[in-house]
């Protein structure tokens, strides 16, 4: 509701020609098994959820894969909560805003090897709302109008094990080749991107399908320190569904109200510098569904 209101003040009750886009998730009314039980819907329900199979068992499979295939290694898994975690600690809206060191990510409790619990997005509450409208009125309402310059959407199978590799989420790279192509940008004009790191394993492959990193060697981009505020390419900077915290409902919307303040220059201590093109990814499941 407060997330409506502000996208509302900000147009000043000017609503014709415009869209105000929310969402909004309450996960923290039910018990985990019914919050799990839901969320596993985006699984398949024949071959996966039925059968036992959770979100967190599905993609440890594929991190088991990506490690095998490339040389992924828990320090690298880790790298990426620990990251975003520091940038949380700069989010006043961020559920967790405070640091974590990656041993702890690496020491935390195993919940389907090799994926440990701060390997995994929190149960949240959430909201987040913009205001969408055409670009020759965006400046009656901002004085600094952020443009979509271009979007792209793909399905893939819903089940993991009709992939052709456990490793990728070939829809996102579509999607991301749509938006690119439809934008005339290409990956590295990117300034900085907010990615769905619902597990930390999420993040290295999005990474790769995208093409902002290497085909296997996205984990090592995280160690280096790429990703990070200051790095080559700042990732997840209000802190990622890991710890700015992922209410399924708002999460995309808040990826894109993360953006749209990079691009303004309103986000504080986290703010990327010269910030001129920025990339959001959403994507549904183990990536049958994908955005950017």
């Amino acid at each position: 509701g407060l997330a409506l209101r502000q996208a509302y003040m900000a147009v000043a009750g000017g609503f014709i020609d415009v869209a105000v886009v929310g969402g909004a998730e309450k996960m923290t009314d039910v018990s985990d098994s019914e919050s799990a039980h839901t969320l596993s819907m985006g699984a398949d329900e024949e071959w996966e959820s039925q059968q036992g199979a959770t979100f967190a068992s599905l993609h440890a499979m594929m991190a088991q894969a990506h490690m095998t295939e490339f040389g992924t290694t828990r320090e690298m898994l880790s790298a990426v909560a620990s990251k975003n975690h520091s940038h949380a600690a700069l989010n006043p809206q961020a559920q967790f805003p405070f640091p974590i060191k990656p041993e702890a990510v690496s020491g935390s409790g195993l919940v389907s090897d090799p994926l440990r619990m701060l390997d995994c997005a929190p149960q949240s509450d959430g909201g987040a709302a913009v205001v969408l409208c055409a670009s020759d009125r965006a400046k009656e309402f901002s004085k600094k109008p952020v443009s979509i310059i271009g979007s792209g959407q793909a399905s893939d199978t819903l089940s993991l094990h009709h992939r052709a590799s456990l490793s990728r989420m070939p829809a996102i790279g579509v999607a991301a080749e749509r938006a690119f192509e439809h934008a005339g940008r290409k990956a590295t004009d990117v300034s900085v991107a907010e990615i769905h790191d619902n597990f930390t394993i999420s993040e290295l492959i999005a990474l790769e399908e995208i093409g902002l990193a290497e085909r296997g060697a996205a984990g090592q981009l995280t160690l280096d320190g790429a990703t990070a505020l200051g790095g080559a390419i700042p990732v997840n900077t209000g802190g990622g569904l890991k710890a700015r915290g992922h209410p399924p409902g708002a999460t995309g919307v808040a990826q894109a109200v993360e953006i749209v303040q990079q691009l303004r220059g309103t986000a504080g201590e986290r703010q990327v510098k010269g910030a001129t093109l920025g990339l959001l990814e959403n994507h549904g499941g183990t990536g049958a569904t994908a955005v950017v």
